[in-house]
């Protein structure tokens, strides 16, 4: 009766997979496997099944709501008696280091651009709002790197009001994760698309209310649909750390990355490090900034420890 009550009060409705599966109906697979297999990230399992069963149906949901978003955009102009340029949908897409963001957010990309209307869909990283290393060291957030505070916070609200708007086109910052920085004097443009998916850390951060009453901008105020990818904090560090080892071997051989120091460790070394660089940082932001925002989503995606999604938990209406 408690599990009921508690069911009956959560502003979610969870999906086990494969009743989410089953949400998918007629809609259509546009990727082949090769497709797929570039769109995965290091040690994050995608595949065919994955796709057809966690974000095809997602995809579905996501249509629905833009055209039901599109719909009220020309009802208000309708009654304003308006002329406004179409506004894009964003979508955010927040969670852990190592949770699988980029994955998600690079599939969603594929998929959303596939529709029968071809829509322009554009993905931004939060990473390229992060303060240049040298001012964080400057400041002495080079361990807080990845929290709040390590963001030029007014350069991504200004982005993501300009995007609002229908400025054209909109720079946002290039970040390395080769060097470890924001690349001087690179950008990536975005022109009015009509879906945008910013991914990051903290994209669904709040901050304490001013007292004086002033409206303070969140980076969430911007977005139409957000979605939460979740996994247990053992399953996380595990991840971490099978990324650590694996970078060991490949990109951080490269003289000109940032943690090339790391290269030459041993396995119990690596281990150790990876383990020691996820306790102090990755899992004191996930606490204290990432996981408090779960449940400002409107979509969570629970994730296994193979890396499936194992239930879906969505906002109701």
């Amino acid at each position: 009766m408690e599990q009921r009550t508690e069911e009956v009060l959560s502003p979610y409705r969870i999906f086990p997979r494969a009743k989410w599966a089953g949400l998918r109906q007629d809609t259509p697979m546009t990727l082949t496997s090769e497709e797929v297999a570039r769109l995965r990230s290091l040690h994050d399992r995608l595949d065919m099944e994955e796709v057809e069963q966690i974000y095809l149906p997602l995809s579905r949901l996501l249509s629905l709501y833009v055209a039901a978003t599109q719909r009220l955009f020309r009802a208000q102009q309708g009654f304003l008696g308006t002329e406004d340029v179409k506004m894009p949908y964003i979508i955010g897409v927040a969670g852990s280091v190592a949770v699988g963001k980029s994955t998600t957010a690079r599939v969603l990309q594929a998929l959303l651009a596939r529709w029968p209307n071809v829509p322009k869909v554009d993905l931004v990283t939060t990473d390229g709002f992060l303060y240049p290393n040298a001012i964080l060291e400057r400041e002495g957030l080079m361990e807080r790197k990845g929290f709040p505070e390590s963001y030029d916070l007014p350069a991504l609200l200004r982005f993501l009001s300009d995007v609002k708007a229908g400025g054209r086109p909109v720079r946002a910052p290039i970040y390395s994760h080769l060097v470890y920085d924001v690349m001087p004097n690179q950008w990536v443009e975005v022109n009015r698309p009509d879906i945008l998916i910013v991914e990051g850390l903290n994209v669904l951060q709040t901050g304490r209310p001013p007292k004086d009453g002033k409206a303070i901008p969140f980076v969430s105020d911007f977005f139409d649909f957000s979605v939460y990818l979740d996994a247990s904090e053992d399953v996380l560090r595990a991840w971490y750390v099978d990324r650590f080892l694996t970078l060991r071997e490949t990109a951080f051989r490269d003289p000109k990355s940032y943690f090339h120091r790391y290269s030459n460790l041993s396995d119990e070394e690596a281990v150790e490090t990876a383990t020691s660089i996820w306790s102090r940082i990755n899992l004191a932001n996930l606490h204290e900034n990432i996981l408090p925002t779960r449940r400002r989503a409107d979509l969570i995606l629970k994730k296994d420890v193979d890396h499936t999604v194992a239930e879906v938990a969505l906002r109701r209406l």
